[in-house]
C-alpha cells in the first residue's frame, strides 16, 4: 500500500479535458499524484521539467502528436526510461503499426477508449511495481 511520501506520479497526455479529469479521478482515487498536459509539445516539457513515473499518451492531438512525442521522449536521455502507456481512440490496428515502428520502443501498455478501469490500473500498478493490498 502506497502511503504519500511514496506516491507514484503518473503524466496525463491529452487534449481531451473530460478524458484528462476522468483519469485523473481514476488515478488519484487510486493513489497516484497526477500531472495533465494537453498537447504533445506541452506534454515534452512537462516531462523533461517533472520526470513522472509513468505517462499515458493519446496519439490524435494538436500541436504534436502523441507518436512524435513519443519518440522525441524516447531519443531525449533525460526522458528516454520512462515508461509511456498509450490511451486512444485510434484502433488496435495503430498498435500494430506502432509496434512495428523501428524508431520507436515498445510500450509500456496499450489501451483503446473507453478504457477498462481493472485492466488500465493493473497495468500501470504491474509497470510502476505498486499493488493495491
Amino acid at each position: 500500500m502506497n502511503d504519500e511520501s511514496e506516491a507514484k506520479t503518473v503524466m496525463i497526455v491529452d487534449d481531451e479535458a473530460d478524458v484528462v479529469a476522468y483519469l485523473k479521478v481514476l488515478l488519484e482515487d487510486n493513489g497516484f499524484d497526477v500531472i495533465a498536459a494537453h498537447d504533445g509539445k506541452e506534454g515534452y516539457e512537462e516531462a523533461k521539467f517533472h520526470h513522472p513515473d509513468l505517462i499515458t499518451l493519446d496519439i490524435t492531438m494538436p500541436e504534436e502528436s502523441g507518436v512524435r512525442l513519443l519518440r522525441d521522449l524516447q531519443k531525449d536521455p533525460d526522458t528516454a526510461d520512462i515508461p509511456v502507456v498509450i490511451v486512444t481512440g485510434i484502433s488496435h490496428e495503430f498498435k500494430r503499426f506502432i509496434e512495428t515502428r523501428k524508431q520507436v520502443r515498445p510500450l509500456a501498455g496499450y489501451f483503446e477508449k473507453p478504457i477498462d478501469q481493472e485492466q488500465f490500473l493493473a497495468k500501470i500498478n504491474e509497470i510502476l511495481g505498486t499493488r493495491d493490498s
